[in-house]
């Protein structure tokens, strides 16, 4: 690394550096989340975010990535993922290209260069093990809990290596072990061998004055008492016979809309 591209460990000296960078990205974050990010960052041990859909998950990665001016590389889980749309897949069409011009040309083309590097087409996992940094990149793995068991078990060697397998090339391992952050709405039970492997963080309601503090910082001018009264109005509800469903906005979906409203 160059001496004009800071480390981690001199962007994130102690919590207190990273409490106060995050804030500069707008972020507000708790101290157990601060704690939290602080450890996946400096002990490069991925770290599993679960709390109600809405209270900052997702947000708390991004905004680790900007406080680390790296790339954040996003894995959107879902029923049915597999190995082929999170780590990687052949080029098939490039591949047959490839077979058809050998033919042309006389000369063989081995399985070792049919599957070579050049086929070769990453999806975020790999993607994010190979970032060549000068810092890792922030993997965001989230709603974890939307996918399958096999997938989770797949997930296994990634989590506790740092690295993959894949079967034509081998275990490739990252270049800069990326920072992982899994995130949760604990739809269903992960399993014991996935947490493991993870450092843990509950993320919970913010309370009103928390989460006025976001409006306010997500809507520029807005006004004070209004945003007061909708964070007590949503803390209420979220507190109640109706809390399943109901959330308060991570800062990044407050609505722009409502600026006009907001300066009344």
């Amino acid at each position: 690394m160059s001496a004009s591209e800071p480390t981690v460990e001199e962007l994130l000296p102690d919590l207190d550096a990273l409490r106060t960078a995050l804030d500069d990205v707008d972020y507000l974050a708790g101290d157990g989340t601060v704690v939290a990010l602080f450890c996946a960052a400096r002990l490069a041990q991925p770290v599993l975010i679960e709390g109600e859909p809405g209270v900052g998950k997702t947000e708390a990665a991004k905004s680790l990535a900007a406080v680390l001016r790296t790339p954040l590389v996003r894995l959107q889980c879902y029923e049915g993922i597999d190995v082929a749309e999170a780590l990687y897949e052949w080029n098939y069409p490039r591949q047959l290209l490839g077979i058809r011009l050998a033919e042309a040309r006389g000369t063989d083309l081995t399985e070792d260069a049919l599957f070579g590097e050049q086929f070769l087409i990453a999806r975020p996992l790999l993607a994010a093990l190979r970032h060549p940094g000068p810092r890792p990149a922030v993997l965001l793995i989230d709603e974890v809990d939307r996918a399958d068991d096999d997938f989770e078990a797949f997930l296994l060697e990634l989590l506790g290596e740092g690295a993959v397998t894949i079967p034509e090339l081998g275990t490739i391992r990252a270049t800069r072990a990326p920072i992982v952050v899994l995130t949760s709405n604990r739809t269903r039970e992960l399993h014991d061998a996935l947490k493991r492997r993870c450092l843990f963080h509950w993320i919970d309601y913010p309370s009103a004055a928390r989460a006025a503090e976001i409006v306010r910082r997500r809507v520029p001018g807005s006004s004070r008492l209004l945003a007061e009264q909708a964070a007590r109005t949503v803390e209420r509800l979220s507190t109640g016979s109706r809390r399943s469903n109901c959330s308060v906005c991570a800062p990044s979906t407050v609505p722009r809309s409502t600026e006009p409203l907001a300066r009344c």
